[in-house]
Formats: C-alpha cells, sequence, structure tokens
C-alpha cells in the first residue's frame, strides 16, 4: 500500500506562521523574568513627599492605623540586626530605611513622640507602622492596642544593619 501524504503549496508559510507564534509565546513566557530597572535615588534627599514646615529637605507623612508589639518580640532579633527591647522608642515600618526617625501623632488625643524605625512591618495591610509598648504607652494607646496616627519623616536614616 502506497500513501502519499500532501502538502499545500505555501507550506513554507505554515512554518513561518508557526515559528512566529513560537516566538511569541517564548518571549511572552520569559518577559517575566527580565530584570526591572532598580529604585536608586540620593539618599541624601531623601523619598519624595510633603515638604515640612519650609525645610529643602523633602519630608514624608502618612496617616493611618499604628499597633504595637510587645512581650512575644522583646529580646528577639529585629529585621536590622539589633536586638528588640521593648522598652525603647523604636518602631517596625514597611519601607522606610532603619535609622529613620519618625514623629508619631496619635490624631484622637494630639499626644506625640520621635521613635525610631529598626524593624520591618507590620504584616496586616490596613497598618502603618508597629510601635515597641513603650512608644504605644506615651502614645495613650496601649488599652486599645491601635490608634490613628500621623507618621512624619524627622530626619532620614542610612538604613544600616547592625553588625
Amino acid at each position: 500500500m502506497n500513501v502519499r501524504v500532501s502538502f499545500p503549496r505555501h507550506r513554507h508559510l505554515l512554518f513561518v506562521q508557526c515559528g512566529i507564534v513560537a516566538a511569541a509565546i517564548v518571549m511572552l513566557m520569559t518577559s517575566g523574568c527580565a530584570s526591572s530597572p532598580r529604585f536608586t535615588r540620593d539618599r541624601s534627599a531623601g523619598p519624595s513627599g510633603r515638604t515640612a514646615g519650609g525645610d529643602a529637605k523633602s519630608l514624608k507623612t502618612m496617616e493611618g492605623i499604628a499597633s504595637y508589639y510587645a512581650d512575644d518580640f522583646n529580646g528577639k532579633k529585629t529585621a536590622n540586626g539589633e536586638t528588640y527591647d521593648m522598652y525603647k522608642m523604636t518602631a517596625a515600618h514597611r519601607s522606610l530605611p532603619f535609622n529613620t526617625k519618625v514623629r508619631v501623632t496619635n490624631i484622637e488625643n494630639k499626644r506625640s513622640i520621635i521613635v525610631r524605625i529598626n524593624d520591618r512591618g507590620p504584616f496586616k495591610l490596613e497598618r502603618i507602622i508597629d510601635l515597641s509598648l513603650a512608644a504605644a504607652t506615651q502614645l495613650g494607646m496601649k488599652g486599645t492596642g491601635t490608634a490613628n496616627v500621623k507618621l512624619e519623616v524627622v530626619e532620614w536614616g542610612d538604613d544600616e544593619y547592625v553588625k
């Protein structure tokens, strides 16, 4: 039995079309692996935000919910490598550079403190900062656990880790 398979006259076009489709699929699949440009900034300028009090240095302000962390983490390492002390005026923030000093104001009672960022968090998305027990006590939020606060960067940190 002699079977003859016939291809269309323009079979080379079929191969070209398949090649184009295959190349497009490969490009789409590998485009997610491409590196994105790294964000760089001049550390002396700090991230952009609202200018505070006519200062030439751009300082950032935010508002949201603060919480605090204490006993379960006391004595454990923070994200910057130092040991957490719940009796110091420190805080955790998702993105501010380590050692940044932030004025935290309780919007309801107008109490205000300055904390140093030494950890990462909070991990509940609706919150913007996790304070130490000492900071929460000074702000008058220890009883409620959370408070509506305003954050103002007072001094940009060096983002250094403890060695």
